[in-house]
């Protein structure tokens, strides 16, 4: 079997959050299970250019955006046995970052149509094209309308993985005839609630959907955790499944991490010790072994239930004798408050600011619990990545938190969980 993945970024090559490291560690998964998966992303600007160098050029031809036709090189690149294709249009994909600029729609619907087009040219029929997220729902529709008939594409299937509901590719519908450019007798495809939607449109056309675990399959019917989109959800229940996501357990191995101060094992625990106390001296914290750390890396934004973090730490730092770090960065609301419990609790609090990959394996490493209060969250890597190195998670029973963490009020689980969403009761 052949699956193409498409993803809008993936490890070691750009990457804003957990769809990265899974678009990496999924196919080479595959692999071992003999599915031979490739991999297809944008050439990004920010792509370190030791990776640039080791792509090699193998063909260019012109892509359809709505009335216009679009210059699209193909570069290919090998990673960990894993082949890359990376689609090339300097003025969609050369410039600094990777999402958040006006013209995204038009970027990710070339991006889409070009991964189609690609296929003949590269000589590679997938049996599968995976998608993930509203960057590359076209691909369904785009197939669907344009492709499934034809001779060399016939008898492709299309998967649409939802990695998080709240961004589902949402635009007027100006844009139709503008950047889409699928005919008018089609467009109920992608209609929704009075404008485009991306994700709307890959639920209808995809042979099946997947969510990132069992619980955010049925929670995303739910109005509260829909975003709107529960309506259409439901109707098209019979092709959603939900399936937890994992992590890659070679790269994240305390036993062999490089980034770590000490290695340790499951066997040999004593290396958390050296972590624990050269990640307290790092962070300026008190060198107190016997003192807990509960730790947080995360993005400063409220569906992580930072609202419950903000209401409670006071009290928490008051009643109990432990350290607190937390690493992210997001809203200004939540970076100032964290600058400002580190000076009112000097020692004991440590906010460090910024995406540092190295940082969050030294606390991984370090802590003795791992804090996840999330409001939503479609699966989370987090809380496994702590598991693997030995954090005790403190979750809140939502998504794939609920899925990966059994509670140990018995003595049997694996972490800790709480089911409201209820600064005391996460207290």
């Amino acid at each position: 079997m052949k699956c193409l993945f498409v993803t809008s970024e993936a490890q070691p090559f750009a990457a804003s959050g957990g769809l990265a490291d899974v678009s990496s560690s999924l196919p080479h998964a595959l692999r071992q299970r003999l599915i031979g998966c490739r991999i297809v992303m944008p050439l990004y600007e920010d792509i370190p250019d030791e990776l640039k160098e080791s792509m090699r050029f193998l063909t260019s031809f012109s892509v359809p955006v709505a009335w216009r036709r679009q210059y699209c090189g193909i570069f290919e690149s090998r990673f960990d046995g894993v082949i890359y294709y990376f689609i090339d249009n300097q003025y969609y994909f050369k410039r600094q970052g990777m999402y958040g600029h006006y013209d995204d729609a038009e970027r990710f619907a070339f991006f889409s149509r070009a991964v189609l087009e690609m296929l003949p040219f590269i000589d590679f029929k997938p049996d599968i094209i995976h998608c993930n997220d509203w960057q590359t729902a076209l691909v369904p529709t785009y197939y669907n309308l344009f492709y499934s008939r034809s001779d060399w594409y016939k008898g492709i299937k299309t998967v649409f993985t939802i990695h998080n509901i709240q961004y589902q590719g949402k635009y007027g519908s100006e844009l139709y005839d503008e950047v889409v450019g699928i005919p008018p007798q089609s467009r109920s495809i992608l209609e929704f609630d009075g404008c485009i939607n991306f994700v709307k449109g890959a639920v209808e056309t995809s042979n099946r959907v997947t969510t990132v675990s069992p619980s955010y399959s049925w929670e995303i019917r739910d109005p509260w955790f829909s975003n709107g989109l529960d309506s259409i959800l439901n109707a098209r229940a019979w092709k959603i499944r939900g399936i937890l996501n994992g992590i890659d357990t070679v790269s994240y191995d305390p036993a062999t991490d490089p980034e770590i101060y000490a290695n340790f094992s499951v066997n040999d625990l004593s290396g958390r010790t050296v972590n624990k106390r050269k990640l307290q001296e790092r962070l300026g914290l008190e060198q107190n072994i016997e003192t807990p750390i509960i730790a947080m890396v995360t993005r400063l934004v409220s569906h992580k239930g930072l609202d419950l973090v903000k209401a409670a730490l006071d009290q928490i730092m008051t009643e109990e004798d432990i350290q607190f770090v937390i690493l992210g960065s997001g809203d200004w609301e939540y970076e100032s408050f964290f600058r400002s419990m580190q000076g009112k609790y000097p020692g004991r609090i440590s906010a460090c600011h910024g995406f540092i990959p190295e940082l969050s394996r030294k606390i991984y490493a370090g802590a003795d619990m791992f804090l996840m209060p999330s409001k939503a969250e479609p699966c989370g890597l987090s809380q496994m990545i702590a598991l693997r190195y030995g954090a005790i998670p403190i979750v809140r029973e939502v998504g794939g938190l609920r899925d990966s963490i059994r509670d140990s009020g018995t003595g049997e689980g694996n972490g800790f969980t709480f089911k409201n969403y209820d600064a005391m009761d996460m207290i």
